[in-house]
């Protein structure tokens, strides 16, 4: 009498280990992807919080903020290591936006407000603030959806990844 066998080869339970990892290592890429667009959205959303609130805060006192000057050349900077724009209250941001990425002193969200006239900005055209992103993950320099902003003697879109500003008068 003959006995069969049964069950796989080594071979075949080889090959089917290495589809297995195969695909994991694709799903597991593809999980990444999302994962740095999905922070990049966050961004662009928390810019945008950041502008309405500073909308509100000029409507109120007729003027942007200050920067609090976190070291880094006086941004005001959000990150793993400082609370971004802590000088405004709760009334005109909620939740303070914070970049997870950022984890040195100037990575992250950066906020400055300049006087009248800095960089061969339009004088009469008053104070100006700049708003923007220094690492976005998923794009280069400047991201496709970043407005840009530029006075006669500084570009700023060379100096981050999105960025926006707005004169006070």
């Amino acid at each position: 009498m003959r006995k069969l066998k049964s069950g796989f080869t080594l071979i075949e339970l080889l090959v089917v280990i290495a589809i297995i990892g195969l695909l994991s290592s694709v799903v597991l890429a593809s999980l990444n992807t999302a994962r740095t667009k999905a922070k990049d959205v966050k961004r662009l959303s928390d810019m945008v919080q950041a502008r309405k609130a500073l909308a509100l805060y000029y409507d109120k006192n007729g003027r942007y903020p200050t920067s609090d000057y976190d070291g880094c050349g006086g941004w005001d900077v959000g990150n793993q290591n400082y609370n971004f724009m802590g000088n405004m209250s709760s009334e005109f941001l909620a939740d303070t936006p914070e970049d997870s990425k950022g984890t040195s002193n100037c990575d992250g969200y950066r906020y400055y407000r300049y006087s009248a006239g800095s960089y061969g900005c339009d004088a009469s055209r008053g104070a100006y603030y700049v708003l923007g992103v220094t690492d976005m993950e998923t794009s280069g320099r400047p991201h496709s959806q970043s407005p840009g902003w530029r006075c006669l003697n500084r570009n700023w879109q060379g100096e981050m990844d999105w960025v926006v500003g707005e004169f006070e008068n």
